[in-house]
């Protein structure tokens, strides 16, 4: 796709960071947009914003790991703009730690969230995208951490990796079919978004009244909250995602610096070494961010 003016765009996870970055994007090509987010005040706030801009707005509250919720989201964009070229499955959380300290809800609500919002995203729109016989883009929001080894999230880690072999799985057969779709997968590194407070957006069922919280899950958010705040720019993301898809580049990565860890891990892979976590690495990337 290298036109976008007067296409339409669905984006999860729309109200704030890369999902409203993208938005704004959309604005900026002259597309328009279907925004979704769990966050209703916030949803709201930002339609009203674009809509001030003089963009064509569409506020859907959407929960992605809903399956009814995300159908509900393609009808009511198909219904009202009478298609969808730019499908944005970025909605995104992070909770947990080590695979054993995580609890059962951590789990569920990350998993929901990170993997299953991508899987409806992908069941609900990519039918009605190839029928429509036009080109058109799906974009994935993994992260750089489903492609490198460690992490101190575990349900965060396992889904993004998930998110890139779903992204795979969908751009060759895609390919195969020679549909007019195309994917990509987005990998960013660290971007400054509200995903450290995801927490206020937890749904009630998935609370933990009484969450174990180790020194090391203490010390590890706190790196990462550091690391989101020293991040890259929503806006700055948004231009790199455009530019991909205009190029129909299927992995979109963000920063050049995060690929040592990445070439650390795939490294050891080809010679069937045991993973090594990528903290030194890490550690180097926050100290120069």
């Amino acid at each position: 796709m290298k036109q976008f003016a007067g296409k339409t765009a669905v984006i999860t996870g729309a109200a704030s960071g890369i999902g409203r970055g993208i938005a704004e994007w959309c604005v900026h090509e002259k597309v328009r947009v279907v925004l979704a987010d769990m966050d209703e005040a916030a949803l709201c706030a930002a339609g009203d914003e674009l809509k001030a801009l003089g963009a064509e707005v569409l506020c859907v509250p959407t929960d992605v790991s809903e399956r009814e919720e995300i159908e509900t989201l393609a009808q009511k964009a198909f219904d009202t703009f009478g298609g969808v070229h730019l499908l944005f499955n970025n909605a995104g959380v992070a909770a947990g730690g080590a695979p054993w300290e995580a609890t059962w809800n951590d789990w569920e609500w990350v998993l929901g969230v990170n993997l299953w919002g991508v899987i409806h995203g992908v069941k609900a729109f990519t039918p009605r995208m190839m029928a429509q016989n036009t080109a058109c883009h799906i974009v994935n929001t993994a992260s750089c951490a489903g492609l490198m080894a460690g992490g101190s999230s575990a349900p965060y880690s396992v889904s993004k990796h998930a998110v890139v072999a779903l992204s795979e799985s969908l751009y060759l057969t895609l390919e195969q079919r020679r549909s007019l779709v195309k994917v990509s997968v987005l990998c960013p590194g660290m971007v400054r978004t509200n995903i450290p407070n995801a927490e206020s957006h937890r749904p009630e069922r998935l609370r933990d009244e009484t969450r174990p919280v180790s020194a090391t899950m203490q010390a590890s958010r706190g790196t990462f909250e550091a690391l989101i705040a020293a991040g890259m720019p929503p806006a700055q993301v948004a231009k790199i995602v455009f530019d991909a898809i205009r190029k129909e580049q299927f992995y979109i990565l963000t920063e050049a610096k995060w690929m040592e860890a990445i070439r650390l891990r795939t490294e050891r892979l080809m010679v069937m070494e045991n993973p090594e976590n990528p903290s030194a690495v890490l550690g180097t990337i926050l100290k120069h961010a």
